[in-house]
């Protein structure tokens, strides 16, 4: 997926434009954060929130392009949570941008429980 990804965004951005690339891969850990052990993760997300914050990142300056992909349902330890992709000019444009993004998907769109029995 992340290579296709990288693929379509080389080949649909203006040479110019795209000069950086950040992908995170989340994936279900054995620990929660506070060092509990999780067996599985129950996770949803709003599909309409995600898609919305998607389009309001590839507004700003120096974006070119912005892919991802979250795991809904009921996974096992070592699945993939999500797949994101932020795709633009410099440093200074993606890296801002890619962590914000996270931090929004991870704490207002995506739901997770955590099941440890």
């Amino acid at each position: 997926m992340i290579e296709k990804w990288i693929k379509e965004i080389k080949e649909k951005s203006a040479p110019q434009e795209l000069g950086m690339m950040l992908v995170h891969n989340g994936v279900v850990r054995a620990t929660s954060k506070d060092g509990q052990s999780v067996k599985k993760m129950k996770l949803t997300y709003d599909h309409a929130y995600l898609n919305q914050t998607i389009d309001t990142f590839k507004k700003r300056d120096g974006i070119v392009a912005i892919k991802a992909w979250i795991n809904e349902g009921t996974l096992n330890i070592g699945d993939d949570i999500m797949k994101v992709c932020v795709a633009g000019r410099f440093r200074k444009d993606v890296f801002p941008a890619f962590k914000e993004l996270l931090e929004i998907i991870k704490n207002d769109i995506v739901r997770e429980e955590e099941i440890s029995s």
